[in-house]
């Protein structure tokens, strides 16, 4: 399954950040692969995996998973509130408990609940944060939006969103994010839904935790909405292989209850495959690893289940023009030193 693209203008704000934070863009950009014309909007919508490396990048430099904007959000904060909301019965539960570390967590941006007849809107204060461009407000509200989606394993429809700022000229590229225009220039940040939805079941589990912690901040960006399409359900089942056996396309298929030919014709309807989609799990688990820096590059080609570590090596340079070593030490900000006859920028 294709990346989808992301809007450049996030990518701008990211770096407008980083300017604000005393930090270098263009080091930002070479280390993440990022045309270096991007904040002045020549280039073609990026990737989700590029803008999640650029945020990854703001994370590791700022110590803040809100970049330094507001009160400190030290890093792990985020895996700490999921590891609390995914231990409940139903989505209600997990809200309160979003609401609940948002009184007590400095870092997070406080939430409040209310039900009114047949909806629910979650409301997201973000006066205390350093946000004039709304990068961190959008964040927060694409962030709760899929938490909920993600735990529930299906779909969230918003019945609204009202935003506190007036209509940017990139307002239609919402809608891919949300499934809605927002109404802009409102007095406060919502999201609204059907409240008979809080009833829905948590589904997921910790071995899957780990999974959607491992990819983070891709899926802040991601415009995937959780069983939408035949190419998400095959990613989802195909990431099970991360823990050992990877599915074969009859298996696939079976659990899909069609054809493993018709299986075949719907990936080629989306532009994709078992093989594209596997690869793109691999990348984006070698990825996520390499900048962790917890595991050896050996350990990780195991892991993934390369039969020898030079084979990982070379499909990481093919899925990112880099290898492994070297992604990894600008990934932990020692730069490694250029080859020969490159000139240094």
């Amino acid at each position: 399954m294709a990346a989808s693209p992301i809007p450049r203008i996030v990518v701008r704000r990211l770096l407008v950040i980083a300017e604000r934070r005393g930090l270098d863009p263009a080091l930002l950009l070479r280390r993440t692969g990022i045309p270096a014309d991007a904040m002045r909007g020549g280039v073609a919508p990026l990737t989700v995996t590029q803008a999640a490396e650029l945020t990854q990048e703001l994370w590791i430099l700022t110590g803040d998973e809100l970049f330094g904007l507001g009160p400190p959000a030290p890093l792990g904060s985020f895996q700490l509130i999921m590891r609390s909301v995914i231990h409940v019965d139903d989505l209600g539960e997990s809200l309160q408990r979003l609401v609940s570390a948002s009184r007590v967590l400095p870092g997070l941006t406080p939430l409040s609940v209310e039900i009114d007849g047949p909806l629910a809107h979650i409301e997201i204060d973000t006066t205390q944060v350093d946000d004039p461009d709304h990068l961190v407000a959008e964040l927060m509200a694409t962030l709760i939006h899929r938490v909920l989606g993600w735990l529930a394993g299906r779909r969230i429809p918003l019945r609204a969103m009202h935003l506190p700022w007036p209509a940017p000229d990139y307002a239609a590229e919402y809608e891919p994010v949300f499934g809605l225009t927002p109404t802009f220039g409102t007095d406060r940040l919502t999201l609204t839904f059907d409240a008979a939805l809080l009833r829905t079941p948590v589904v997921r589990d910790e071995p899957e935790l780990a999974d959607y912690l491992n990819d983070q901040p891709r899926t802040w960006f991601a415009t995937r909405d959780y069983g939408v399409t035949v190419a998400d359900h095959i990613r989802r089942i195909l990431e099970q292989g991360l823990r050992g056996h990877w599915p074969t396309s009859d298996e696939i298929a079976a659990r899909l209850n069609v054809s493993t030919q018709h299986l075949r014709r719907l990936l080629r309807q989306h532009g994709t495959s078992i093989g594209q989609i596997k690869q793109e799990i691999l990348r984006d688990t070698a990825i996520a690893s390499l900048r962790r820096g917890d595991e050896s590059v050996e350990s990780l080609a195991t892991r993934l289940g390369f039969s020898e570590a030079s084979a990982f090596r070379r499909a990481f340079r093919r899925w990112t023009g880099q290898p492994p070593a070297e992604f990894r030490a600008l990934a932990r900000g020692a730069a490694p030193s250029p080859p020969s006859g490159i000139a240094q920028s």
